[in-house]
């Protein structure tokens, strides 16, 4: 490799979802983007299923678009199917998720990528970082050639000693084809970094002409497709049907006679798997008085010859998954593209890291990703996404992006990750969040505007859009103050089996009821609707939005009351170098946990796992003192 003149300000270690919010973020705030990949032909590849959202993880979408992120307006662009989920549930805890056509998807983000005049793509491999009095400044690449800059994210994935298992056979790579990186892990625990395995599992790709369609049950998208871009112009993305089937008994024989075969279920495997994502040999381990378990058969691109099998990942031989799945309606003369298998990886513990994701030893130094011991594209492209942010903060000399607990599920996530550590790879669900009534996937504008408009995150024309969206949604509002007469509405109420009204009444009040949908309200209400300037694919998400305002008012004012008093431990600040080991007071778990995790506020120190409230009382009055 040739001697690099560039100046850079920012160099970012993998291309991934992670990789690529990191470098666009920092590029297009100005930064000097050096983006170091194995692959340059790999940028922006989707490993896994091909599908982008999900539950907690669609409103995660929807809050990166908002700070400046590419991952919604790639999908928006590349979807092919388009879901609420969760619809059973409140509105609050609704989630969108989209199908994608995984090449078209690499595509646009690659563009997004190689159009960026900042960026600068560099094929190599980072064995070590270079370190200055504390400081970070370069990586050393394979071959001994050097790279300077003042910050680093390092977006390693599953790359870092990744290792893949297909039954009892064993291959180098951090993806199926794809070498994997030695050297960065070893570099790192040398200086101290605490340092773990994980494990995951990724599905076999069934050959879609050998499956018989007439056995399998068609699952649609939604008439009213809602994107997850707030810069999408304009959506009508088609609405390809996904399929499902299901194992039955005799694919439950077959996998527990051969569970041992298994490297991920029988321990050949050294890293912890993931318990809210589990291979189909957990599944029928664990939950071994199920017979049936459902399983879906995704498109991984528009007229795909490729089938991804969601809900079979698995590591066992080829031919046990082979012989399994033919047991299955529609399966039974299913051939393979690539069978399922298992990948272990190192990963650094994210206990590690500031709420920046910066190193708390080593400035400069950012962490996003899986190395950080998170499963899933959304959670990655968040933490990347924050990271790129951060890195130019740091060499602007500035205060970083911080997101707390009640602003956004991305700042539930990073604070998990810093207070509470993992030891299993970390996924996202809404169960997470305490504060999810306030974090609905159709308010992430709102909340997250002024974050971005301070960070200089969006450009004039994408903040104009999202703030034209949210007049749109206040004329709504507005609108149900209107009183609404019994004549227009008291067939509708009588049909919901809800008492008549006999008087004029405010149309908030008639939607508070359980049974009254805004859908059912009078449309006169909303004359003034057509005036504003909501995109028409986000119409009717405004009105979803503008219901849930109203249903949950009361809800909504108790969690921000109880956020008023979340505030002010986090607004007790911890000094760095505080010393628990000489506060008489503390329980010896409390001083072990304490400085080894060196929490930064007094909130995040209570949300530490173990911690009593006497351990909380003692340290504040410490810290008051």
């Amino acid at each position: 490799m040739k001697p690099c003149s560039t100046k850079f300000d920012v160099l970012v270690v993998g291309a991934g979802h992670a990789g690529i919010e990191a470098a666009l973020i920092s590029a297009r705030r100005g930064g000097v983007v050096g983006l170091i990949t194995l692959d340059l032909s790999a940028v922006g590849r989707m490993s896994c299923n091909p599908a982008i959202g999900g539950l907690a993880k669609g409103q995660m979408v929807r809050e990166i678009d908002v700070l400046g992120g590419v991952m919604g307006l790639a999908t928006d662009r590349s979807g092919i199917q388009f879901k609420i989920l969760n619809r059973s549930k409140g509105k609050s805890v609704w989630s969108p998720r989209a199908q994608v056509d995984k090449r078209l998807y690499e595509k646009i983000v690659a563009s997004f990528v190689h159009n960026e005049k900042n960026i600068h793509l560099i094929e190599g491999e980072v064995v070590d970082v270079l370190i200055e009095n504390c400081a970070i400044s370069g990586v050393l690449l394979r071959g001994k050639h050097k790279i300077h800059a003042p910050t680093v994210i390092l977006t390693c994935g599953t790359f870092l000693g990744g290792l893949i298992h297909v039954g009892q056979k064993k291959i180098r790579a951090g993806r199926m084809g794809e070498s994997g990186a030695e050297g960065i892990t070893e570099a790192l625990v040398s200086r101290g970094f605490l340092a773990g395995r994980l494990k995951t599992g990724t599905p076999p790709r069934l050959d879609k002409n050998s499956i018989d369609w007439t056995k399998v049950t068609p699952a649609v998208g939604d008439e009213i497709p809602a994107p997850f871009s707030y810069q999408t112009k304009t959506f009508n993305p088609p609405n390809i049907p996904c399929h499902t089937v299901k194992t039955g008994v005799s694919c439950k024989n077959i996998i527990a006679e051969n569970l041992t075969k298994s490297p991920m279920f029988s321990g050949d495997v050294g890293g912890v798997g993931p318990r809210y994502c589990p291979s189909i040999e957990d599944k029928i381990h664990r939950f071994s008085h199920h017979d049936e378990h459902v399983l879906f058969l995704e498109p991984e691109w528009v007229n795909s010859d490729q089938i991804y099998l969601n809900g079979f990942s698995t590591s066992l031989p080829e031919a046990v998954q082979l012989m399994a799945l033919r047991t299955i309606p529609g399966l039974e003369n299913v051939r393979f593209f690539r069978p399922g298998y298992a990948i272990e990886y190192d990963f650094f513990s994210p206990s590690q890291l500031k709420s920046s994701l910066e190193s708390k030893e080593i400035t400069g130094l950012f962490f996003a990703g899986q190395i950080n011991g998170t499963s899933g594209y959304e959670e990655a492209a968040a933490q990347g996404l924050v990271a790129g942010i951060n890195a130019i903060q740091y060499v602007n000399n500035e205060a970083p992006l911080v997101l707390s607990r009640d602003e956004a599920y991305i700042g539930v996530l990073i604070d998990d990750l810093i207070t509470k550590n993992t030891l299993e790879p970390y996924r996202m669900f809404t169960s997470r969040a305490e504060y999810r009534i306030l974090l609905r996937f159709s308010n992430a504008h709102a909340r997250l505007l002024q974050k971005s408009e301070k960070f200089s995150l969006l450009g004039a024309t994408a903040i104009r859009r999202i703030k034209d969206i949210l007049f749109g949604l206040d004329t709504i509002v507005d609108s149900l103050g209107a009183p609404v007469d019994p004549s227009e509405i008291n067939t509708v109420l009588a049909q919901l089996g809800e008492a008549t009204i006999k008087q004029k009444t405010p149309a908030d009040a008639l939607l508070r009821r359980p049974s009254v949908g805004i859908h059912n309200l009078p449309k006169s209400l909303f004359s003034m609707v057509a005036d504003t300037n909501i995109p028409p694919h986000f119409v009717y998400e405004s009105y979803i939005e503008a219901e849930a305002i109203v249903k949950y008012e009361g809800y909504i004012k108790r969690q921000k009351k109880q956020v008023l008093r979340m505030k002010r431990q986090e607004n007790v600040l911890i000094p760095p170098r505080f010393n628990y080991r000489s506060i008489a007071g503390l329980s010896s778990e409390a001083k072990e946990k304490f400085s080894r995790i060196k929490p930064q506020t007094l909130g995040q120190a209570q949300r530490i796992s173990g911690i009593t409230p006497a351990d909380v009382s003692v340290l504040s009055v410490m810290l008051v003192v």
